[in-house]
């Protein structure tokens, strides 16, 4: 019997994109599980809380077994380690993505060489789409529910009253 392959997919997802969900289908594909891991950081202002972002993924995978969600602060490949993940999945819109995100994995190396960075590009569909611009076209009311699961139109509709128009 082989291991059963586990990734990790890190991020604020302050919310969850459909660029997100693209990413996490596609790791399932490659992976057992996929671990979707809410960082829990104080020092950053954040629209939803750490709970809020977990619940809207959760309803967002609509039951998806393969996908876990949690919170977690701290090392990344610590607790990858905890968590007996084999690699950490980054999700990469275009090549402005690549340079932070190459010099991320290269210090997740250097600190765990048994965790694998593994950078997969969202779908050309999603290339625009990120939570900053998504929370600033809801905050004036623009459309989104394109680019958002349902749950998190119903989330983001409960903080831009706009939205409801």
């Amino acid at each position: 019997m082989s291991k059963k392959k586990i990734a990790i997919y890190p991020g604020s997802f302050d919310p969850l994109t459909n660029g997100h969900v693209d990413v996490i289908e596609r790791a399932l594909e490659i992976f057992d599980e996929v671990i979707v891991a809410v960082l829990h950081n104080p020092s950053k202002k954040s629209l939803f809380s750490s709970a809020e972002r977990v619940e809207m993924i959760k309803q967002s995978m609509n039951g998806l077994t393969p996908v876990q969600v949690d919170t977690f602060d701290g090392l990344l490949v610590e607790y990858a380690r905890i968590k007996k993940a084999t690699a950490v999945i980054r999700g990469m819109r275009a090549i402005s993505d690549f340079e932070n995100e190459f010099q991320m994995a290269l210090m997740n190396r250097k600190l765990n060489k048994d965790i694998q960075s593994v950078f997969l590009m969202t779908g050309l569909r999603w290339i625009f789409t990120s939570s900053s611009i998504i929370k600033e076209a809801a905050q004036f009311g623009g459309d989104i529910s394109d680019m958002v699961p349902e749950p998190v139109q119903l989330k983001l509709m409960e903080k831009f009253p706009k939205l409801n128009n």
